[in-house]
């Protein structure tokens, strides 16, 4: 009699387990991607991208995008006077590859920066020419 009990109380465990398994199944395609953090160190290109972001004349306006950002970086702004601040930016390239919008979610800005701009900070940051990549559209 013991041993029927052991055998029920294993066979319905290997049903739990079974069960578990096949649930996971759906998840297949589901994904997670990340990248390696970069730094960029080089004084003229981090001076470039400080007065990129110096010029932008900010939207206040919370904006809800189509999809997730395409890159998010951030920039340390340093000033002896004060605790350093840093500040995460999204960026979105725009379908036509010709501009990029940038956001700053915590502070409820956003700017579309003009073609110019928008190519020489998108290269900066990511080694890329921006007409050449391909952006994922959700």
């Amino acid at each position: 009699m013991n041993i029927q009990k052991l055998f029920l109380v294993m066979i319905a465990m290997f049903l739990f387990i079974i069960t578990g398994c096949v649930n996971g199944i759906e998840n297949e395609g589901q994904k997670i991607k990340y990248e390696d953090f970069k730094e960029i160190t080089n004084n003229e290109l981090v001076q470039e991208v400080k007065k990129i972001l110096g010029n932008v004349d900010w939207e206040t306006a919370k904006v809800n995008m189509a999809r997730p950002a395409d890159y998010r970086f951030i920039f340390q702004f340093k000033n002896p006077e004060i605790e350093a601040k840093a500040v995460l930016y999204e960026l979105w390239v725009s379908p036509n590859k010709i501009n990029v919008e940038l956001v700053i979610d915590a502070e409820n800005k956003y700017f579309q920066l003009n073609e110019e701009d928008s190519a020489v900070l998108f290269e900066i940051l990511t080694g890329e020419k921006l007409s050449k990549i391909n952006v994922e559209q959700s």
